[in-house]
């Protein structure tokens, strides 16, 4: 699993195209897909939106990175680093934020490979 991270809008998509050898089909929106469509998925970007509409309907993402690196080992996962900036004030958002972290920090621990992009430009931390 490779887990590619950054601020919104920093080109995290398009480093991932170059750097993966990926076409736009490749890519699945976690903003809308599946779960099934996640775990099928060769690469997915905006995962931070997945974890959102999960918690917006209540459901359970312990386990998460476990299952995903079982059961798409070679997935390319795309997300945007929330934990920068101003805190949120409403509790959904913090809670959203925390989740994703959390996440994050899980899915770099089971990646092979972790990069981060500001401006476009990658920078590999892990692998």
């Amino acid at each position: 699993m490779i887990l590619v991270i950054g601020g919104a809008f920093q080109g995290k998509k398009d480093y991932a195209k170059e750097a993966f050898f990926l076409a736009d089909e490749d890519f699945t929106d976690g903003a809308c897909c599946s779960e099934e469509e996640l775990y099928q998925a060769k690469a997915v970007v905006h995962l931070h939106e997945y974890v959102r509409r999960c918690l917006q309907e209540g459901r359970e993402l312990t386990g998460l990175a476990d299952s995903l690196v079982k059961q798409n080992p070679d997935i390319i996962i795309l997300a945007n680093e929330l934990g920068s900036g101003v805190v949120p004030v409403d509790a959904f958002d913090r809670s959203w934020r925390e989740t994703t972290g959390r996440l994050c920090c899980e899915l770099a621990k089971r990646a092979d490979e972790v990069h981060r992009v500001v401006c476009g430009i990658g920078t590999v931390i892990k692998g």
